[in-house]
């Protein structure tokens, strides 16, 4: 996806993560939104649910231009419901509010980056850890990416989740299995991870600013900004 070769008015994309108070996660984002930025020549501003400024709240409060929204979260929940549509709505301006970004296509692929990456090989059985939640479409959305994985690896990918319903780690990992955290920025999950699978299991690293996530983010950008270039 190439940069528009047209102005593209008067609107801005805000990019909302949930935030972490591990800094290295939070800077996921801000690079995210550097990238956007570049690529289709608007205002990109970085921010968060909780834990770390901006606040996406006090971002959409602010807002003086047509805001999209493109939230960072991999499934749905109570963010997604709730705490985002309240926050936009108390916007001045348009907001443009999207879906969660996964399960995706280039979400999987993204993973099989990191696997790769980390050595993993063909036909490996993986096992995709979430983080997990209560909320049953969240469930719904990560057996979808679990689907995804195992397309995009062609070979056999079980689910584990590190908090609310599913199985844990402990309970799905098995030795010469391969992990692929289905996070996109280290934090809080990503340690639990490392003190939740067997020593001498392979685990990738977690999704990150990969150009596949930028080529993602600016498409759903621009599907919500209503741009034919989508």
């Amino acid at each position: 996806m190439s940069a528009p070769d047209r102005p593209v008015g008067d609107w801005q994309v805000v990019l909302v993560a949930h935030g972490t108070r591990t800094a290295a996660g939070n800077e996921v984002t801000r690079h995210l939104a550097e990238a956007v930025e570049a690529r289709l020549g608007v205002p990109t501003v970085a921010s968060y649910v909780e834990l770390s400024e901006p606040l996406f709240a006090d971002v959409a409060a602010a807002a003086t231009l047509r805001t999209v929204v493109v939230p960072l979260l991999l499934s749905t929940g109570f963010h997604v419901r709730t705490d985002l549509p309240e926050a936009a709505a108390g916007a001045s301006v348009e907001v443009v509010l999207g879906p969660q970004l996964g399960p995706d296509e280039a979400l999987a692929q993204a993973q099989v980056v990191r696997l790769r990456e980390a050595g993993a090989q063909p036909g490996q059985r993986v096992v995709l850890v979430a983080a997990g939640s209560s909320d049953e479409q969240a469930t719904a959305d990560q057996v979808g990416a679990v689907g995804l994985l195992a397309r995009a690896w062609d070979g056999p990918v079980e689910l584990a989740t590190l908090s609310g319903l599913g199985t844990r780690p402990a309970e799905v990992v098995r030795p010469g299995d391969a992990v692929s955290p289905y996070l996109l920025s280290p934090g809080f999950f990503h340690d639990r991870i490392a003190r939740e699978v067997p020593d001498g299991v392979l685990v990738a690293d977690v999704i990150g600013p990969q150009e596949l996530v930028v080529d993602l983010v600016c498409r759903r950008a621009l599907e919500l900004a209503g741009r034919e270039d989508a």
